[in-house]
């Protein structure tokens, strides 16, 4: 097997190996840093490379693997999201004020990833504080794998670019209104929106809107790193119990026949062709395996559930404004979020939570007649990078097709199952009932196994 071979492996077949003494996490992690030492200066996936400290723990990992009950990822590579902090490892949250900034403690997070085994690469690229494309002020701009000129969206821009470049095993992502879903559709690989309360972050404040997820070149990957993650944590307002087993059984599991909804529709945004004809591609592959597919009209909420949507994020960031650079220091996007929520009224405030609470409920109702939606996961394709900054230019145009499924905390994908006549890829996100990955790593791993695309290799070598 060739050393890119290698590189492109998941996380589950590099963990075998390792197991197997058919490679050792030094060889693993040496491979990645001499791949990101060449290609991370042209995609900016990573804003800090942590060599050091990956190849000291990579030599530890390799001396220990005669020990029993090695946890389930020892020695196997990945990237954290730069807003996550990691003890002794930069992390800017991509605002230029934390350029130095090294923290003590590990997010909860981060901690169970390092507990099943995982050795940490680098933290990848995000835009300040995961506020819109990831091209962080002050920071150079993530490039899109498949095509240099384009954005890789936001906020897990450089985790979907580490992913799908071959610079990590799996990486590490965030989700508050499509954080992991948009970039893994713009670079051609599975990002994973999980259940609001499928991950703890305790003792850390929690957020009702975001979640931690992976994003993976296999949906066997993705379905490993929740299983290393998921669970309680002491204090949560909001929990589920863990599931009746692995979600890596699962992605290994049949759906048997599913009545899946389908809808093309994109709110507040314009028809975007790639979106149809990935739609379409995925809807035949469906009816093939024998899933009942019915096109729907979904009920979508607007744009006063976009402002309001707004009104809760922004009122989160706007309580964290004390550690924060001074306002004129920030990304205008960010600005511009805090001139929506600075100075309103508590009971606008709460007004605008309560009109989320009563959307969630419409939506979820609609799940009653269906196991699962079928929609896409972007509004519009990549832009080119020179037109992130213009004002004018909304990147991903509608969030509703995502952050819809933040407001309800329903389980979402975004799977990489079409590419467009200019070769960029086209993700369609599947969207599953409350509490239930299972169904879609199910259906997800069906998928894949029907129309395989870990095979393609992006063009940035």
């Amino acid at each position: 097997m060739t050393d890119d071979e290698v590189a492109f492996l998941g996380s589950v077949e590099q963990a075998r190996m390792i197991r197997a003494k058919e490679i050792s996490p030094v060889e693993l992690v040496t491979l990645y840093l001499e791949r990101c030492d060449r290609l991370n200066p042209r995609l900016h996936a990573y804003l800090t490379l942590a060599a050091d400290y990956a190849l000291r723990e990579a030599d530890r990992a390799t001396r220990g693997l005669g020990e029993p009950d090695l946890p389930p990822f020892h020695g196997v590579p990945i990237s954290i999201k730069d807003l996550a902090d990691t003890a002794g490892i930069r992390t800017t949250h991509g605002t230029a004020s934390h350029r130095d900034h090294v923290p003590t403690v590990d997010d909860p997070v981060v901690a169970k990833l390092k507990r099943a085994g995982f050795i940490i690469l680098g933290k990848s690229n995000t835009p300040e504080y995961g506020v819109g494309s990831t091209d962080p002020i002050g920071y150079d701009t993530c490039r899109n794998p498949w095509d240099l000129t384009r954005t890789v969206g936001g906020s897990s821009g450089g985790a979907a670019a580490a992913a799908a470049a071959g610079l990590c095993a799996v990486s590490h992502g965030g989700d508050g209104g499509g954080s992991i879903r948009i970039p893994a559709a713009y670079c051609g690989v599975v990002g994973v929106k999980p259940s609001r309360g499928r991950i703890s972050n305790s003792p850390n404040i929690p957020s009702l809107l975001a979640t931690a997820g992976p994003i993976s070149r296999t949906v066997a990957d993705a379905a490993g790193f929740l299983d290393a993650v998921s669970g309680y944590g002491t204090g949560d307002p909001w929990w589920l119990d863990r599931p009746a087993r692995p979600f890596l059984e699962e992605a290994a599991t049949e759906p048997g026949r599913l009545r899946i909804a389908v809808s093309t529709d994109c709110p507040e945004a314009p028809p975007f062709r790639g979106n149809a004809d990935a739609i379409t591609a995925t809807s035949k592959v469906l009816l093939d395996l024998g899933h009942e597919v019915e096109e729907v009209t979904v009920p979508w909420p607007g744009a006063d559930t976009d402002r309001a949507f707004f009104v809760s994020y922004g009122g989160k960031l706007a309580a964290s404004q004390d550690e924060m650079p001074r306002r004129e220091l920030l990304d205008p996007i960010i600005q511009h979020m805090l001139d929506i929520v600075v100075g309103l009224t508590a009971e606008e405030y709460v007004r605008a939570e309560n009109h989320l609470r009563l959307v969630s409920r419409q939506v979820v109702a609609f799940f009653s007649d269906y196991d699962v939606l079928l929609c896409p996961s972007v509004a519009v394709p990549p832009l080119p990078i020179e037109r992130l900054r213009d004002e004018q230019v909304d990147a991903e145009a509608s969030l509703l097709v995502t952050s819809t499924f933040n407001i309800t905390g329903q389980p979402a994908f975004s799977l990489p199952m079409h590419w467009h006549d200019d070769g960029m890829p086209v993700g369609v996100q599947i969207v599953g009932r409350p509490a239930d990955e299972a169904t879609l790593f199910r259906l997800a791993a069906q998928l894949e196994n029907a129309k395989p695309w870990a095979a393609r290799r992006p063009p940035c070598e």
